[in-house]
């Protein structure tokens, strides 16, 4: 038991320093794109593509390499993603182009995807009630490694040019590949069985599984609706200083990180009817914070807000993707986590780009009205798969 959690904290730091590796360039593209960029059209265009276009690759391979993954093994599957994260990052550093970015970028999406197998490689490790800990567990490390490289980041970027955040970022990434290699043992890829291959459609025939993947999903596209139009309203809104809205910002992953792993222990071993109903029950928590988020005229409240949001966040994909793998055949959870992945980068695109809609149509301020109307959908989906 000990060896299995020496690997599971091994992978920990590597997602962490992978994550960390990614989010240094992440804040600052559009600082980069600005120089390079002959218009304002190009600008906008590009801008937005650098950011969607690595969740485009990412839901279009994810449950390939998922499956590749349960054939050739998981840490295959991880060494090839982070090779693809240090090749594309050293091309982005000499990049002199907006649409060679954009480009790159949508290469680096649909050719890394680290997260679904290092959660297909940890499944392999713990017990199947456990497994909602795991992906809490690592999905605190992607937490922690996006706040700490959007740091690392922006000191690098303050000290040198916009070249030595992607160099550094693609050797980080080569030396978690090494990691990878030379440390973590090499699991037992599963037989090729004809039962082994009817299995991802015997997947999609399960209601349950596609009725969470859905659930998912609306739970996903909530959380990623305010994202565009954040800074602009808290600005606008309470006339407050650019590091209150990063401090705004940073609060609601603070409390995904203070969170995760107590509310998995909370979930841990409860059969599915109890789950979802716990899950249902914090996605009406999240509606309720989210409306006191934004019909607040106070930034305290609106920031303790945020906090609060984050913290009911902790409960809800950690959990949610352990009930799916528990769902799924023990040599098909690379597949099924692809899917989860392929769901989440479609889920957040939609959920950007509705909240950009909202943003345009109506005002910032009716985003957070429609994000709590959507939460409430995913708690009625979520107990109606409970009675299934």
């Amino acid at each position: 038991m000990s060896g299995s959690t020496g690997i599971v904290r091994l992978l920990f730091a590597i997602q962490l320093v992978t994550m960390g590796a990614m989010e240094m360039s992440g804040p600052f593209w559009p600082l980069r794109l600005r120089e390079l960029s002959t218009s304002e059209t190009v600008f906008g265009v590009a801008s937005t593509g650098t950011y969607v276009a690595p969740m485009l690759g990412i839901a279009l391979t994810g449950s390939l390499w998922g499956r590749m993954g349960d054939g050739y093994g998981h840490k295959l599957m991880m060494v090839r993603a982070l090779a693809g994260l240090a090749l594309t990052q050293l091309g982005l550093a000499l990049a002199g182009d907006a649409w060679v970015i954009v480009l790159l970028r949508f290469v680096q999406g649909a050719c890394a995807g680290f997260s679904a197998p290092a959660q297909a490689y940890g499944v392999g490790l713990v017990a199947a009630e456990r497994r909602g800990r795991l992906f809490a567990f690592l999905q605190v490390s992607t937490n922690v490694g996006s706040l700490g490289g959007a740091v690392l980041g922006g000191v690098i970027l303050d000290h040198a040019s916009f070249f030595w955040i992607n160099a550094a970022a693609s050797g980080l990434c080569a030396a978690c590949g090494l990691a990878v290699l030379a440390l973590l043992p090499t699991g037992i890829a599963a037989p090729r069985t004809a039962r082994a291959e009817a299995a991802p459609a015997a997947a999609w025939r399960n209601p349950v599984i596609a009725s969470l993947l859905l659930a998912q999903g609306g739970l996903i596209a909530s959380r990623l609706m305010p994202q565009m139009p954040f800074a602009l309203y808290v600005r606008t809104t309470f006339g407050v200083e650019n590091w209150v809205v990063g401090l705004c910002y940073g609060l609601m992953a603070g409390g995904f990180i203070a969170s995760a792993a107590l509310w998995a222990r909370i979930f841990e071993g409860l059969a599915r009817p109890r789950a979802l109903a716990g899950i249902a029950a914090v996605a009406l928590a999240c509606a309720a914070t989210v409306l006191a988020a934004g019909t607040t005229a106070h930034v305290a409240v609106f920031a303790a807000s945020y906090g609060l949001w984050g913290v009911f966040l902790g409960a809800t994909t950690p959990v949610l993707t352990g009930l799916i793998s528990r769902e799924a055949a023990a040599h098909r959870q690379g597949h099924i986590l692809g899917v989860v992945q392929s769901t989440t980068q479609a889920a957040s695109m939609a959920g950007v780009a509705l909240g950009g809609l909202v943003t345009q149509t109506a005002g910032a301020s009716a985003v957070f009205p429609i994000v709590s109307v959507l939460y409430l959908v995913s708690c009625g989906l979520l107990l109606r798969v409970r009675r299934s």
